[in-house]
């Protein structure tokens, strides 16, 4: 047997994953719930420097989180409670199409009604102009009408994870962290180890085979996942894979963030994210159990920090004035290939864009769900392994800038230069521009993404354009006699639904009462 074959059937059994935050300690309870639950044999150790802080932003999730946190065994009362959690039903962006006073849309996390069976666009499109008509979300779905009156997607009567309306959370992005590393080493066996990676020792192939730290101690491993943040130690440190930057698509390149404290402990917690453009960016303001998290994402190539700061603490008004700022900077891209040789990168050291549309911790998830439940066994299948993460990445990474640009592109602003640059078709994505134009007679569909696993599909594109009041003619496309009376009973059982979670559910902030004082049951 040569040693290139001995290589190749080598089991893989010890992993390592370097760096905490949210993005390593997803990883290391993903990886060792799959090993306990499977009665595999790998190991998960976790790397942690003491010096090194987290970033620790990232305060919004997508519905994955949910099927995540089931996985690594972390209750829906245990996570609440623990990480100042509150639900989250979706997104609304104001000002972002014309900064008229009436410019605002919801993105919800609900599809539309009936998505799998029929496309109502061209039903509400047909009717979009009539007086006193709905737009688009408020008449597909009743999750906008929760929203405006700041009721929450469920009931404590229904078990944990389920909702009268599909969800996510808000969370607090260190409590998060904190919980993660305590059920990983408590619950499920991670080795945690805290110094710093002094160096790293290569076999003659390139693959990592163990980090030498500060004190002398060694960590030998398999497999590394670098959670290392903007550091990007193993991926960029030791492997070189270029960075590959989208500052010309998407000009966002810093934020400054508050936390801001309620002014009531009974004021109302909006169960979904707002974002409102400004002049050089826009503003996120999320609201958590305790507090409200609120910054601002803007270009430093259009405005100062200086003035970016400010439009943030007018925003919030006096309560701003006693608090500290922090400010990050953003680099916007990804790697060119995020799984190289042994090791792969899952978080900031993969990439990171604006955080618009919260996906910065889904693609965490999405990356341990395709590395933890399809872990190599051998040396030799990691090969395969990684052609498919990389060129699935690859993917997932192309469609999320090109729908966050979305966002801009279709805007109507022209009253400063960030928001007509974001506008001019130079600065697109390729094959934006061609979509564009099929969309303008033809509704974003299914066909028009063609990978299995998209990130952002046809319901999200048809929120966006429809919300941001994109042209569209879609009489090509009328809508035939037999469909029209399908939509009129999907828009009547929408109406229905929207009456009774209206009369039904309660205010958002008394459901997560209710939850941190009786818990949820458990499924």
């Amino acid at each position: 047997m040569s040693d290139n074959q001995r290589h190749d059937d080598s089991a893989v059994r010890q992993v390592v994953v370097v760096g905490g935050g949210s993005a390593g300690w997803i990883a290391a309870c993903r990886l060792a719930a799959q090993a306990q639950r499977s009665g595999s044999p790998v190991t998960v150790t976790l790397v942690e420097s003491a010096r090194i802080p987290t970033v620790g932003v990232g305060e919004g999730t997508w519905p994955t989180m949910r099927n995540t946190l089931a996985k690594i065994g972390i209750t829906e009362t245990d996570f609440v409670r623990g990480c100042d959690a509150a639900f989250k039903q979706g997104a609304r962006f104001v000002g972002w199409a014309d900064d008229s006073p009436d410019d605002g849309y919801y993105h919800p996390l609900n599809p539309p009604a009936g998505a799998t069976e029929l496309d109502l666009a061209p039903h509400w499109r047909a009717q979009a102009d009539t007086p006193g008509a709905q737009d688009f979300a408020g008449w597909v779905d009743f999750q906008a009408a929760l929203c405006d009156a700041g009721l929450a997607p469920k009931a404590i009567t229904m078990p944990e994870w389920v909702g009268q309306a599909n969800y996510a959370y808000h969370l607090d992005a260190g409590k998060f962290a904190t919980l993660l590393r305590d059920h990983a080493v408590e619950r499920l066996g991670v080795r945690h180890v805290i110094g710093d990676v002094a160096r790293v020792d290569q076999a003659p192939d390139g693959d990592i085979t163990a980090l030498v730290l500060a004190d002398g101690d060694m960590v030998a491993g398999d497999l590394f996942v670098d959670c290392t943040g903007f550091a990007a130690l193993l991926i960029g440190g030791v492997y070189g894979v270029p960075f590959r930057g989208c500052g010309d698509v998407l000009f966002a390149d810093r934020a400054v963030a508050l936390q801001v404290p309620y002014d009531s402990e009974d004021a109302p917690i909006a169960c979904h994210t707002v974002a409102t453009a400004q002049p050089a960016g826009w503003i996120w303001d999320i609201g958590l159990w305790t507090r409200r998290g609120v910054g601002h994402v803007y270009s430093s190539a259009h405005t100062s920090d200086d003035a970016a700061e400010a439009a943030l603490r007018r925003y919030i008004g006096p309560a701003a004035d006693a608090l500290v700022a922090r400010r990050i900077t953003i680099e916007g891209g990804h790697r060119e290939r995020f799984w190289q040789n042994n090791c792969v990168a899952v978080g900031l050291s993969a990439g990171f864009i604006e955080p618009l549309e919260a996906s910065a911790l889904m693609l965490i998830e999405a990356s341990m769900d395709a590395i933890a439940d399809r872990l190599p066994r051998t040396r030799g299948a990691m090969r395969v392994a990684a052609r498919q993460f990389n060129h699935a990445f690859t993917h997932h990474w192309a469609r999320i800038i090109e729908f966050l640009k979305l966002h801009y592109a279709i805007t109507r602003r022209t009253d400063t230069d960030f928001w007509r640059d974001h506008a001019a078709p130079a600065t697109w994505p390729d094959g934006l521009d061609e979509r564009l134009a099929l969309w303008r007679t033809h509704p974003p569909a299914p066909h028009d993404f063609a990978h299995a696993r998209e990130v952002f599909s046809w319901p999200s594109y048809q929120y966006v354009l429809h919300g941001m009041g994109f042209a569209t003619d879609y009489a090509a496309v009328a809508p035939a006699a037999p469909e029209s009376a399908l939509a009129r009973r999907m828009i009547a059982r929408t109406d229905r639904l929207r009456a009774e979670a209206v009369q039904r559910l309660p205010r958002h902030r008394d459901l997560l009462r209710a939850v941190r004082e009786h818990g949820l049951q458990v499924v």
